[in-house]
């Protein structure tokens, strides 16, 4: 009797380690849980992210908008509902059955600057989405905002801070295509200088969506063998104004919006002068550029099955300069140079543009839409300078005068086009399938008188010497004339798939297009693979290949290798062929968190084989071309970015990008003009500690040097290498008014209140040389440097 407590305790103990045993090997208890994810028309979102955090568990929607995960349960189970462009949605289950279904409709986002970034958009085409708010705040020295943001990219480069212009990955300026609403847009052809250089087509302002490829892009865009630029411009959709005023410029936009948003209109106004900037140039003078442009996009939309977008633009961009002197040291510390020029004459340039396009869209549902677009584009071009140099090479160790003589510079080019175009364009959405289809049809006349000759006299001599006539060093005579017809035409589809929990977007497409100038018809077969793969959903791969043309355009045709009698005449060449490249591009997104922040890591590499190459020279921004398919070659490289919150709240990121890029010119492989080897980009944002009023941008740029050798010699005698292009521009922000929600009931929205420090080291980066000869007929390249050290204050207001 007396063991009877104690046997009933070890019973008991027995019973409670079986039970835990028990417990511990039998299975949690789970649920399944399914359903569909939908925008706010009700339409299936694919690749929407599914997670419960607590549990640790995420997936991804299909193709049809559906997902499937199995959860654990518990009294409550919290989901979280996200996509890019959408707002995230957040859903308690409590006490959730054995099978349980929920369906989500996902609301867009009204207000992008205002939501935290959970995640970034995922790239499943050649096109990158870039944002529109990294351009906001930057400091800026062309007020070309959009252009500047792309010359920030991986594999775009640039060599000169006064230009908008850029290479892509080894291509000329002229091998990059923009897209405004899905028209193609031009700019003037006879700029030579980035001082020449006014405003841009796009208008920062009215942009809401911007789409840039550096290789492999679809069918859909035009015959350019380097780059595509898609810019959206965004419909008003309420009233807003805003102003900008600086020291190098101003701007206004106004957008109005009817209660029903059937009518809507945007205006925008720019003015920008860089006299305060070109007045850090080594060359003094009175310099005199006035640039202005006017832009207005009209909508009208009726009904859910008609719409009328007309878009207007008119530029206005003047130049001229009346240069008094300049003095320039150069050479190494044992060995140093001076160079003084006193000038006579003067510059007188004048560019004006004007750029329209009507749309007509007819919608048969909301996944199907015709479109007839007619575009127009007039330029009229001028260039006048009768500038005379008296210049003296000295040394500054020995004292010694090397050199003494004159140079004049004359020039009197016109130039008149005009491009009008009629389009026709089909798109429709099915469950899988993006299919479009589209055919242009173009009328382009250009007329061209130009002289331009450069007399050099060296102490008493004329250069190149002859006694029997006065030669001069350069001569150029071109009159002109193109009429011609273009007809292109594409078709594409991108297909969504998915097998298993892999996703897969393919795209394929073809373009043809037939001038009637130099009766080439072209093909143009291009493909492209996203794939997201089931182990692991944070990387995207892609492969991209197709062959591209660089349609010829006024520029190309022009055969400047004929010679009569010293004077180089450019006549139209019809035997002209559309330079070919075929590329190659497998590249990789990694997107991962670090420190709660997202990320995302691009690599990319890419091979361009090159043929029917017309070879050409860059002098400052003017491509001259030799007129003949002289060459072939290929580009290499690899390209790298990281993107991110570097700082909580903030865009930030770092690009590197290796090269090599080469062309077989009479038997003899040399670098191209662009042989850029290497370049590294830094943007870069922060706030200040303990506020968000306060905001800094940093831009940076590191970029190896381009070839470069005596001027009017041929490209084989490219045996130098310019010095590497350094530059770094800081802007500070302050948000001096925050009314974005209209609490207090006041008119104003924002004000912001900006410095910028532009080439905020005073580095001094080379754009050009000039040459020059001593008296034992040995030639110096003399650096024409760029823009110095620069301050620009600005003010932003938005109502």
């Amino acid at each position: 009797m007396s063991n009877c407590p104690h046997n009933t305790i070890i019973m008991r103990v027995l019973l409670v380690l079986l039970s835990f045993l028990f417990a511990l090997q039998s299975p949690a208890q789970v649920f399944q849980l399914k359903g569909r994810v939908m925008d706010e028309n009700g339409a299936p979102l694919e690749l929407a992210t599914v997670a419960c955090i607590k549990q640790g568990k995420v997936t991804m929607t299909d193709l049809k908008g559906e997902y499937r995960m199995t959860l654990s349960t518990a009294d409550s189970v919290e989901l979280r509902f996200s996509m890019v462009g959408y707002q995230t949605r957040t859903r308690l289950l409590r006490k959730p059955r054995t099978s349980q279904t929920l369906q989500v409709q996902l609301q867009p986002m009204e207000n992008l600057q205002e939501v935290t970034v959970t995640e970034r958009r995922r790239q499943t085409t050649p096109t990158e989405q870039l944002d529109i708010k990294d351009m906001k705040g930057a400091p800026t020295t062309t007020g070309n905002a959009v252009e500047e943001l792309i010359q920030q990219q991986a594999g775009v480069s640039t060599h000169n801070e006064l230009s908008s212009q850029y290479n892509v990955r080894g291509g000329s300026f002229d091998e990059n295509s923009v897209y405004i609403n899905n028209v193609e847009v031009y700019r003037p052809l006879l700029i030579r200088s980035g001082q020449q250089e006014g405003l841009s087509v796009i208008n920062p302002d009215m942009v809401e969506k911007i789409g840039f490829s550096t290789g492999g892009f679809e069918a859909k865009y035009g015959d350019k063998m380097s780059s595509a630029l898609d810019i959206t411009y965004h419909r008003a959709d309420k009233t807003t104004a805003s102003a900008t005023a600086s020291l190098l410029g101003a701007q206004a936009f106004v957008a109005v919006a009817n209660k029903s948003k059937t009518f809507a209109m945007s205006h925008g106004f720019r003015y920008k002068t860089t006299k305060a900037l070109l007045k850090s140039l080594e060359t003094t003078g009175e310099y005199d550029p006035r640039f202005l442009d006017y832009q207005t996009y009209i909508s009208y939309r009726p009904n859910k099955r008609w719409s009328l977008d007309i878009i207007g633009n008119i530029s206005d961009n003047r130049y001229n300069f009346k240069p008094k002197d300049r003095e320039t040291s150069f050479g190494t510390m044992e060995s140093v140079k001076t160079f003084k020029v006193y000038f006579d004459g003067e510059e007188k340039d004048l560019f004006r543009t004007f750029f329209g396009t009507a749309a007509l869209t007819r919608y048969f549902g909301d996944s199907t839409s015709l479109k007839l677009f007619y575009s127009a584009f007039h330029t009229r071009e001028q260039e006048c300078y009768d500038l005379q140099g008296q210049y003296w090479l000295d040394d500054t160790q020995t004292t010694e005068n090397l050199g003494v003589g004159t140079y004049m510079e004359h020039g009197r080019n016109y130039l008149k086009a005009r491009v009008h175009s009629l389009q026709l364009m089909f798109s429709k959405r099915l469950r899988q399938h993006d299919v479009e289809a589209g055919v242009t049809y173009k009328w382009e006349h250009v007329s061209e008188q130009s002289r331009e000759y450069e007399m050099r006299d060296s102490a008493g001599y004329s250069v190149p010497h002859s006694t029997q006539r006065l030669d001069m060093i350069y001569t150029l005579s071109s009159a002109g004339e193109l009429d011609s017809r273009r007809i292109e035409g594409y078709v594409q589809d991108r297909w969504r798939f998915d097998s298993g929990q892999n996703y897969f977007t393919l795209a394929l497409g073809v373009r043809f297009a037939h001038w009637t100038f130099n009766r080439e018809t072209l093909l143009s077969p291009r493909a492209s693979l996203s794939w997201v793969p089931a182990f692991n959903d944070r990387w995207t791969f892609r492969l991209a290949t197709g062959l591209y043309y660089q349609a010829p355009f006024y520029k190309e045709l022009r055969d400047t290798t004929t010679n009569q009698n010293g004077v180089t005449v450019a006549t139209l060449n019809s035997h002209i062929r559309a330079p070919r490249s075929i590329h190659a591009i497998v590249g990789a997104d990694y997107r991962f968190r670090m420190a709660d922040r997202p990320f995302r890591f691009t690599a990319e590499a890419y091979y361009k084989a090159l043929s029917r190459l017309i070879p050409y020279n860059v002098q400052n921004v003017k491509v001259t071309y030799y007129g003949q398919n002289a060459g072939s070659g290929y580009t290499a490289g690899v390209d790298m970015k990281l993107y991110g919150e570097f700082v909580p709240g903030t865009d930030s990121w770092l690009t590197l990008s290796l090269m090599t890029s080469r062309q077989k010119l009479d038997g003899q492989w040399i670098p191209m003009p662009t042989d850029q080897r290497w370049g590294l980009n830094l943007h870069f944002t922060d706030y200040f500690p303990g506020t968000k009023r306060w905001l800094m941008t940093l831009r940076g740029a590191l970029a190896g040097g381009l070839p470069f050798g005596p001027p009017h010699r041929g490209l084989g005698r490219d045996t130098f290498r310019a010095p590497a292009y350094r530059r770094a521009d800081i802007g500070l922000s302050y948000h001096v008014l925050d009314n974005k929600n209209r609490r207090h009931g006041r008119l104003i929205r924002n004000i912001w209140l900006g410095v910028d420090c532009l080439n905020l080291l005073g580095i001094s980066n080379v754009n050009s040389y000039y040459w020059v000869t001593d008296v034992t007929n040995r030639q110096y390249a003399v650096p024409n440097y760029l823009t110095g050290r620069q301050f620009n204050v600005n003010l932003r207001v938005e109502l």
